[in-house]
């Protein structure tokens, strides 16, 4: 199975990462480690198994699976901390683009798309 791999840093307002996959780098922006509670937390490192799906809500994304104790965790366009709900954002730099101080993703439709072409319907999703 395909793996990505997402290298973290974590910041006491939110999680920055890098994400590789063959010739595809991007960033990534998650809420802060909170012990992975449910909507306020990034997820725990580790291996999750990831399909693409349309979301009623959120439409395309890459659906993140078997995390402990939490659903719905996707990967989708964003670019705040505050449109995270314990999901993963995408984007091609870093930049406090709304002025709040927490570093924000941007371009992150663009990436996204970009994640989208690049990754299989299923691989796995390795969070360092």
């Amino acid at each position: 199975m395909e793996q990505i791999i997402v290298n973290r840093i974590y910041q006491d307002d939110c999680v920055i990462g890098v994400m590789n996959y063959k010739d595809v780098r991007m960033f990534t922006l998650e809420l802060p480690s909170k012990g992975n509670l449910p909507n306020i937390s990034c997820i725990p490192e580790g291996k999750y198994i990831c399909n693409k799906i349309v979301s009623p809500s959120l439409g395309e994304c890459i659906n993140v699976g078997n995390v402990p104790g939490r659903t719905y965790i996707r990967i989708h366009k964003g670019n705040y901390t505050s449109q995270i709900q314990g999901c993963i954002l995408v984007g091609d730099s870093l930049k406090d683009i709304n002025g709040d101080g927490i570093v924000d993703v941007t371009n992150s439709k663009v990436a996204f798309d970009k994640l989208m072409e690049a990754v299989p319907s299923r691989f796995e999703l390795v969070i360092i």
